[in-house]
Parts: C-alpha cells; sequence; structure tokens
C-alpha cells in the first residue's frame, strides 16, 4: 500500500490506536523544543496535529504539511488558530508551499517514508532562516532492524506502510552534506528503559 493511500486510511483510527512510536516522538518533540521560541514554523508529516496543537504555541506563523489529505482534515478540525496554515504536499517534489524563510523545520515519523534523505534535507536547508534548527523524531534504526515499521489493522487485516531503513550515519551524513551542524542526538526508550531497544531517535540540525 502507498504511503498516501495507508494514512488515508490511517486517519479514521490514527488518534485512538494504542500506537507507542506515535506517542513517544510527542512526548519526544516536546521535551527537545521546550524552550525553544520562533517567528515562523514549518511542520512536516503533521498528521491528524498531534504536534500541531503544541507547536502552534512556541510560533507566531505555523505551515503544517502532510501528505493525506484526510489526515490534514482530522487535525484541522482540532485546530481553529488564524496564524495555523495547512497544506497538503508530497516532499519528494518542489516546495511550493514553503513562502519565505521559517526558523524551524520539524519532521515527524515522516523520513522513513523518503528514500532520499539527502534531497529532503537539502530543500530544508533552503527554506531556513540563518542560524535556523531542523527537528527531526523517527522510529530509531533498531526496532526498524527488528522488523518494526508504520502499520495498522483493519477489517481486511494488517496494512503496512511502505518504509525504508535509515542509519543513523545516514541522518548525519546527508545533515552535513546539506550543509548543517549536528547539535543534538538523543534516543528515547519505552518506559525509560535503557536496557530495552530504543524507541525514537531523536536529531536537531542547525543552519550555520
Amino acid at each position: 500500500m502507498n504511503v498516501q493511500q495507508a494514512y488515508d486510511q490511517w486517519s479514521e483510527q490514527y488518534d485512538t490506536n494504542l500506537n507507542k512510536t506515535r506517542d513517544l516522538e510527542a512526548f519526544s518533540l516536546r521535551q527537545t523544543l521546550s524552550d525553544f521560541r520562533c517567528k515562523r514554523i514549518l511542520e512536516i508529516g503533521c498528521g491528524t496535529g498531534k504536534n500541531t496543537e503544541w507547536l502552534q504555541h512556541i510560533t507566531d506563523e505555523l505551515m503544517a504539511v502532510d501528505l493525506s489529505d484526510k489526515m490534514l482534515a482530522v487535525a484541522k478540525s482540532k485546530i481553529g488558530s488564524t496564524h495555523v496554515q495547512f497544506h497538503q504536499a508530497d516532499i519528494t517534489q518542489p516546495w511550493d508551499f514553503s513562502k519565505g524563510s521559517f526558523d524551524l523545520v520539524t519532521f515527524s515519523l515522516v523520513l522513513e517514508h523518503i528514500s532520499d534523505l539527502g534531497a529532503i534535507l537539502q530543500k530544508a536547508f533552503h527554506v531556513l532562516a540563518p542560524e535556523g534548527k531542523v527537528y527531526i523524531g523517527e522510529l530509531h534504526p533498531f526496532k526498524q532492524y527488528s522488523g518494526s515499521k508504520a502499520r495498522f489493522d483493519t477489517t481486511a487485516g494488517t496494512q503496512v506502510v511502505t518504509c525504508f531503513n535509515h542509519h543513523i550515519s545516514d541522518f548525519t551524513d546527508a545533515a552535513t552534506q546539506a550543509g548543517f551542524k549536528i547539535e543534538l542526538i538523543r534516543e528515547y526508550f519505552d518506559n525509560k528503559d535503557r536496557q530495552d531497544i530504543p524507541r525514537i531517535l531523536t536529531l536537531v540540525f542547525s543552519k550555520v
């Protein structure tokens, strides 16, 4: 099942399903950006608005982008702020939605569906203001190695979303080649159990 079709179908139950990856990434974003304030944020992969609801309070203007119209419809139903705009887009295509520059670009559980990290991070670099930052929260590669990937259950059976394995060095190499400085690499574990495999990989890059 292609990514857009999958998330269109998943939108009806995305907020109500038990989803440790969704919830831990939301915690990661809030902790990582807790002291961050800025004028403009570009949120890539806003989904049903799980992070949009929080990000809108740390910026003057938020552009929330997703591939799935149906995920966006759920997000729009939650958020009525006039300084939040929503846009449907395939981020592998030209970023026509990015007018002007942003102080922060966030990627939440979206890059596992992208084969070419370098092309996407180059786009992010070009839309960032000087000293702007990129936040990335993704399913940890160690989880991918063990077979975890985005999936959900339907009456027709389990639907698995198209995913690509990315190593930690794939993220850092793509970032440095795009011109970023690596500021933070952090791992998040279920129940804070560091004896277990980490679930979420969080990275922050800055444009210098």
